[in-house]
């Protein structure tokens, strides 16, 4: 299963406009909810852990890994993908602006490792990053990440 197979249509936001990084990660948890990934408790659960623990989710430049710890409120292992229309600081000294935010959210421990796997294969590569962050449409996203696969 490749990880354009864990992005159905509403997991992925292209073009998304974000005030700040806390509504870039309030987007992303809302596609989580709205593919029955996750309940909204989960979303407040991602913007807890940033609060408390800063940046760490920022793990490439323009790139941010939100997620939280495994909970009642994630039914099933997935990712949702928001491109940013306008980059967000996280507070990252490395990493900032971010332009990409895929959401992770996984039911226990080892559920997401597969996802984890494809995910960091496909952003090793500098030119794959690139264009997925300047993918216009769910579909190119789609596409891209299927070409990786």
């Amino acid at each position: 299963m490749s990880l354009a197979d864990h992005l159905p249509e509403g997991a992925i936001i292209t073009g998304a406009h974000a005030g700040d990084w806390r509504e870039a990660v309030r987007i992303a948890g809302d596609a989580l909810v709205t593919t029955g990934v996750t309940d909204a408790a989960y979303t407040d659960a991602m913007l807890a852990a940033i609060e408390e623990l800063g940046p760490y989710v920022v793990l490439a430049p323009g790139f941010a890994l939100p997620h939280a710890r495994p909970s009642e409120a994630v039914h099933r292992a997935g990712i949702s993908w928001v491109g940013l229309a306008e980059p967000v600081e996280f507070g990252s000294a490395d990493n900032d602006p971010v332009r990409l935010v895929v959401a992770l959210a996984a039911p226990d421990a080892k559920a997401h490792v597969g996802i984890m796997a494809q995910l960091a294969g496909v952003l090793t590569e500098d030119d794959v990053l690139a264009a997925l962050m300047n993918a216009q449409t769910p579909d190119e996203v789609r596409d891209i990440l299927a070409s990786q696969a």
